[in-house]
């Protein structure tokens, strides 16, 4: 079956089909492992299926937010933004799974979602979605990180997500979430409801 073709239907999956099938393995084999090479991630598979880029979107920055918090609790920053988008059965599967690699490492939200953005807009075709993954990944720890000459209010932006994390972990996810989680789109506010991704 043509490359292109699965690539198309599986995604990342696709690629991987037809070079097993024609007994290639692309895994650099004896590879060391790195020690302390984490990264920090969540996967969603959506309620309903999702056919409006805003709402797409909205669903996007929350999972962005949720990434970003989970690297500041351990006081990381990562270089590598991965953005993996799910198609419905309804479309057959398929979907895509894309990096990219930052010059500044990063764990603010909103950077990690400007760059999921520009993933989600160069691949995205327009079919129906129904999960989103996002991981920061070639992590580092979060100090001495040189400052952006283009970005002057990137230390400001920093302080205010441990800010917002502080008053969720005092007050709970629901005490302060951004006003697109109000929203048709939105999944914040009914997840917050959940205990491991169920009714509690």
């Amino acid at each position: 079956y043509p490359l292109e073709l699965l690539e198309k239907r599986f995604g990342i999956m696709g690629n991987q089909l037809y070079y097993h099938a024609h007994g290639i393995d692309l895994s650099e084999i004896g590879a060391p492992l790195m020690q302390g090479q984490i990264s920090y991630g969540k996967s969603q598979i959506l309620l309903r299926d999702y056919t409006k880029k805003e709402d797409i979107k909205v669903v996007l920055l929350e999972i962005c937010e949720e990434v970003a918090r989970r690297a500041r609790t351990h006081n990381k920053v990562g270089r590598t933004i991965s953005l993996g988008i799910g198609y419905s059965k309804d479309e057959f599967g398929g979907g895509f799974h894309r990096s990219k690699t930052i010059d500044l490492p990063t764990n603010i939200t909103m950077d990690i979602y400007r760059y999921c953005l520009i993933l989600f807009d160069k691949f995205y075709t327009g079919k129906t979605v129904r999960s989103i993954s996002v991981t920061l990944s070639n992590i580092e720890d979060d100090v001495n990180q040189q400052l952006s000459l283009f970005e002057k209010d990137n230390e400001k932006r920093r302080k205010l997500g441990f800010v917002m994390d502080g008053i969720r972990n005092k007050y709970g996810y629901k005490a302060i979430l951004r006003a697109v989680s109000y929203t048709p789109g939105g999944t914040a506010l009914h997840r917050a409801g959940l205990t491991g991704g169920h009714k509690s």
